[in-house]
């Protein structure tokens, strides 16, 4: 009688997938020490890290992390090119509804939500697919809105010399509708403002431009 074994024969085994394939042998061994501290984390709250489910747990979480982090690994900002303003327009430049995702550095939960970016340029203009990248680079860190906020039109003021920037950012923070006060739907609204936007006929200008886009 023959015997079957549930083993398949070893030209069908199944390749073994280096989860950090993807990633150089220094961000490797970064990527696995981490892993180590999210998997103390996960035995001391006594889950069972034989659960298939929780398998591999531990380096899906520090590729989340090097992902959900990864402006800090890019330099201190990011690389925007500006343009000669040669046509000399001065009216506003807005790009409203960007969405962001961020990470609380008080409980390491998300915060996502949109951004509406303007300014009134001077010599230099940007083009309008930096203006999310500006975003994204701040927005990827341990982060709070309302430092967020600020960074991004602190850049623009720096980078661009406007005559004036304005930033608004709506967010929903997990930290408020998961945990301590619970408060699902909770919308948390930042803004901050440089130059002739302190003027309230262009803050006005701002605010209507931007209830259009709703």
């Amino acid at each position: 009688m023959s015997t079957k074994t549930d083993r398949l024969p070893t030209h069908l085994e199944e390749p073994v997938v280096d989860p950090l394939a993807a990633f150089d042998d220094k961000e490797k061994a970064r990527l696995k020490r981490v892993a180590v501290h999210v998997r103390a984390i996960l035995e001391e709250l006594d889950l069972d890290l034989e659960d298939p489910n929780l398998q591999n747990t531990d380096i899906r979480v520090a590729k989340m992390y090097a992902e959900m982090f990864h402006g800090l690994r890019e330099g201190n900002e990011p690389r925007v090119t500006t343009f000669p303003n040669d046509e000399g327009y001065s009216g506003m430049v807005m790009e409203a509804q960007i969405p962001f995702y961020s990470m609380c550095s008080h409980h390491l939960v998300p915060f996502y939500g949109h951004a509406h970016m303007a300014y009134v340029p001077n010599d230099q203009i940007v083009g309008l697919s930096k203006l999310p990248r500006i975003l994204e680079f701040y927005a990827k860190r341990p982060q709070l809105q309302e430092r967020l906020t600020e960074q991004v039109v602190t850049y623009l003021e720096r980078k661009l010399k406007p005559q004036g920037a304005m930033v608004v950012i709506e967010a929903r923070h997990l930290c408020v509708e998961m945990r301590g006060v619970k408060k699902p739907g909770a919308v948390t609204v930042t803004s901050a403002i440089r130059g002739i936007f302190h003027e309230r006929p262009i803050r006005e200008e701002f605010l209507d431009l931007l209830q259009k886009t709703r």
